[in-house]
């Protein structure tokens, strides 16, 4: 019983973890490595995240500067970000690319917000996934009587409190960043 709450937990610690990650590449008004630091380049015909390519920095609140270590790879690394779903526009010297970060308008910042949601809602159908898994590990070690109907029912009682939790952490992060998006 033990093994399957923990083994629910850390799973659904995973799917906020998840969340954050998502969430952190969420646009909002200021600049961050993390927009674009796992945009997948192709480098050889190899598909690259970016920050094995290159460094990446922030001179300012509002701009990202990209450096290659291989300057041949700069076309690419254009390309994927000008492909990326974000809305940038890259800005190439021939050695380094930036970034402007330009403010939000009011219907990008709804459009963020929409998507704030949908990353929500996926991180709690996954947590509730692993509710489901873990009930019908509950109600396979009962019916192979490695548990008795009570035990079987307290410990499904300690899974949906534990659901219960996770998808109230999903929407206070949902709350969190929406509020960061809408700020001007």
């Amino acid at each position: 019983m033990e093994s399957v709450y923990n083994d629910c937990k850390d799973k659904m610690e995973k799917a906020i973890k998840s969340l954050e990650k998502d969430f952190s590449k969420l646009r909002t008004g200021r600049a961050s490595t993390s927009l674009v630091e796992d945009l997948v380049v192709d480098y050889y015909h190899t598909p690259t995240p970016l920050n094995q390519l290159a460094s990446i920095s922030i001179p300012d609140s509002r701009t990202i500067a990209i450096q290659p270590w291989d300057k041949s790879s700069i076309g690419n690394v254009e390309k994927a970000i000008m492909k990326s779903d974000l809305g940038l526009n890259p800005i190439n010297d021939g050695k380094i690319i930036r970034i402007n970060i330009p403010p939000l308008t009011e219907e990008r910042r709804k459009e963020l917000v929409k998507v704030a949601k949908k990353y929500t809602e996926d991180t709690k159908i996954a947590i509730r996934n692993i509710r489901r898994e873990a009930n019908d590990t509950l109600k396979k070690m009962k019916n192979d009587k490695e548990l008795s109907e009570d035990e079987m029912h307290k410990a499904q009682e300690q899974v949906q409190k534990l659901t219960d939790d996770f998808v109230g952490k999903s929407d206070d992060l949902l709350s969190e960043k929406q509020k960061e998006i809408m700020e001007m």
